[in-house]
């Protein structure tokens, strides 16, 4: 080995020991300036010296060029997911299972760290392939962006083959700063750490994934050799203890129980640190830590027997409750929304949360300028559950809802079908016509990329739209000239506007916001009448017999229908060429009389997709699980309704299984 060869290797090696020292253990012993020396460095002597390239140098992290797609990889152990537990009563019953199968138990009790889970697979010391975790079966192939997460090192100490998994995170500091630069940039802000994890793994250029600083915690060994000499770990700690020792940044503050007492004061202690971690956790997973133990329990058909996640229930804070505004809604309904001093919840600041209707208000005896408890719903939506009358100091005022809507000046009414709602009596309302074109745009409906809340306020204000029909007469000139748009944003709009003509008749009922019609039953009657002129003419009993309609669904259709403004929009909508017939009636019965919710993330399909071949083979699909659910189609990150079917015992299955059932 030259000189140069040798320097190029000793630099090498010494960035990665101060990388690891700095970010894993957390205990570094040179400076940044030294450090960012050194890296400066090694990229000057590699670039002299293509002849040394290596791929595991830490300076090859990022790769040079953005992917096509992600292949899929089909992982060697299933990644599984945890059955979830929402009582300390319902955890005592899991170790009272535990204890009494096994003459002994030992938990182990880790925090459930809330990011996005993947496997690393390893062939003689060195990173080879990562991938997310999919159905569980199946994933994503996302190494480039996977090797850009300093965290993870690229070579190990010893050439084991092996195989762990993690969960990639994005850390609250760096999440704060990401949504500071989209704030600055006039960009929508990113929900929370969870989901910026997923969106910036998921980034086909490593480039933009580096640039979004994620961490990860390496929790489970899933497979391989973690001895050279073949030793066999006895317990989930040492296999751990172990991957520690290779390089890896394992799970902190965890702990081990003996029976649910010490299981639960961990998880006590845990919560009480939840607000001071730098990174978000939903949960604690408790686990058996003897891997003879695990043997001995065995696999259900989903999840393991032997482990468990406890779910935190919502957190909730108080804050003040400054003020209460009104929101029009695309159906004309008035949705009271508290305005709050800020508080932090759930991993994001909170400034405001509904308050659902009038009823709500009243019951709750909620007042403006009164101290109020609040959560997000499901961890995701604000909400205000509690006032409390005890701290008020006199100053505090009642709310009654407004008599005009705020939108436009005109009556409100309380509306008889809906009880505590409060409805605009004005279909011309700017607020309604604003929020029923974003709703025309919508993922779900018409699938207009590009036509959100801003550019449709735009193309309002201009002028240059009056309602949904409009916007299939929409040029490039007409868009160019506005605020924030251009001739690229333009060409994009109307290109996403052109495409969307072919969306089809259930996905065109659906944009057309008719009261109570969701997309299941835009589908029905898709259906049933298979062009858009032939539902001007249904009858109510026709409507009434359609499976999952009622007498007030019906009566809604009928209602939209017999307006003639309504279909004097829906005859312009398809003298612009919009698609007013079905796309497809079902051309098998495979999955006749069978129902599936869809959930998650499908690997390589979306859900639509998935959606259109369950139908074309007779079945159905719905979005919310009950007792009549057949399946549950479950993908990556699934969420409360994979927990609900879970819960009622529904038969959960992953896309292939799916993709299994068809070819049948």
């Amino acid at each position: 080995m030259t000189d140069i060869a040798q320097k190029i290797d000793k630099l090498r090696r010494q960035i990665t020991y101060h990388a690891r020292r700095y970010y894993v253990e957390d205990a570094p012993e040179i400076s940044d300036f030294e450090y960012d020396r050194m890296y400066a460095e090694l990229l000057s002597l590699e670039a002299a010296h293509p002849e040394c390239f290596d791929p595991d140098s830490p300076t090859q992290r990022v790769g040079g060029t953005a992917l096509e797609k992600f292949e899929k990889v089909t992982h060697t152990v299933p990644l599984n997911s945890l059955s979830d537990v929402f009582s300390f009563d319902e955890l005592r019953e899991f170790t009272a299972r535990m204890e009494g199968a096994l003459t002994s138990t030992r938990y182990s009790v880790e925090p459930k760290i809330d990011g996005l889970s993947v496997a690393l697979y390893y062939e003689n010391g060195r990173f080879v392939r990562g991938a997310t975790r999919g159905d569980g079966l199946v994933g994503e192939d996302v190494t480039e962006n996977l090797r850009t997460i300093l965290t993870i090192p690229l070579t190990l100490p010893e050439p084991l083959t092996l195989t762990v998994r993690g969960e990639v995170y994005m850390p609250r500091a760096v999440f704060a700063r990401l949504n500071e630069k989209r704030e600055a940039a006039g960009q929508p802000l990113l929900a929370n750490p969870r989901n910026a994890a997923a969106g910036s793994l998921r980034q086909l250029d490593p480039k933009i994934a580096a640039e979004r600083k994620l961490d990860i915690f390496v929790f489970n060994f899933q497979e391989g050799a973690l001895y050279a000499d073949g030793h066999a770990p006895l317990s989930h700690t040492e296999t751990l203890e172990r991957l520690a020792a290779l390089g890896f940044r394992v799970l902190p503050n965890r702990s081990l129980a003996r029976d649910a007492k010490g299981v639960i004061a961990h998880i006590e202690a845990l919560g009480a640190l939840r607000d001071t971690l730098g990174f978000d956790i939903d949960g604690v997973v408790v686990k058996l830590d003897t891997l003879a133990d695990r043997v001995t329990l065995g696999e259900g058909t989903n999840t393991p027997r032997w482990a468990v996640a406890y779910k935190f229930p919502p957190e909730q804070k108080p804050t003040k409750l400054e003020d209460i505004v009104i929101a029009v809604g695309r159906t004309g309904v008035l949705t009271p929304t508290a305005i709050l001093s800020p508080v932090r919840l759930a991993g994001t600041t909170v400034s405001r949360a509904t308050l659902h209707n009038e009823d709500f208000i009243h019951e709750k005896d909620i007042r403006i300028g009164d101290i109020v408890t609040v959560q997000k719903a499901g961890d995701i939506i604000p909400e205000v559950v509690a006032s409390h009358p005890e701290l008020r100091g006199g100053s505090e005022l009642e709310y009654r809802m407004p008599t005009v809507c705020p939108s436009c000046g005109e009556p409100v009414m309380r509306d008889r079908d809906e009880g505590a709602a409060v409805r605009c009596t004005n279909a011309a309302c700017p607020a309604q016509l604003s929020r029923a074109i974003e709703h025309f745009a919508s993922k779900g409906a018409m699938n207009i990329e590009g036509l959100g809340p801003q550019v449709v306020e735009l193309l309002l204000r201009a002028g240059r739209i009056r309602d949904v029909a409009d916007l299939y007469a929409l040029t490039e000139a007409d868009i160019a000239d506005l605020e924030r748009m251009g001739e690229k944003s333009a060409a994009n709009l109307v290109a996403a506007i052109a495409r969307s003509k072919q969306a089809g008749l259930e996905r065109l009922i659906f944009a057309l916001g008719i009261r109570s019609i969701g997309e299941v039953a835009a589908a029905a009657l898709a259906a049933r009448y298979r062009t858009l002129e032939a539902c001007f003419a249904a009858t109510r009993e026709e409507l009434v017999a359609i499976e999952d309609f009622g007498e007030i669904t019906a009566d809604y259709v009928l209602n939209f229908f017999s307006h003639p403004q309504n279909i004097a929009l829906c005859r312009r909508l398809i003298e612009a060429g919009v698609r007013t017939e079905a796309i497809a009636a079902p051309t098998g019965d495979k999955l006749s009389g069978l129902t599936f919710v869809l959930t998650g993330t499908l690997e390589g399909m979306t859900r639509d997709e998935a959606a259109a071949l369950i139908k074309a083979a007779g079945g159905k699909v719905t979005g919310s699980v009950s007792k009549k659910t057949s399946f549950v189609v479950a993908g990556e990150e699934a969420g409360s309704k994979l927990t609900k079917a879970q819960a009622l015992g529904v038969s959960v299955i992953g896309k292939e299984q799916l993709l299994a059932m068809l070819e049948e």
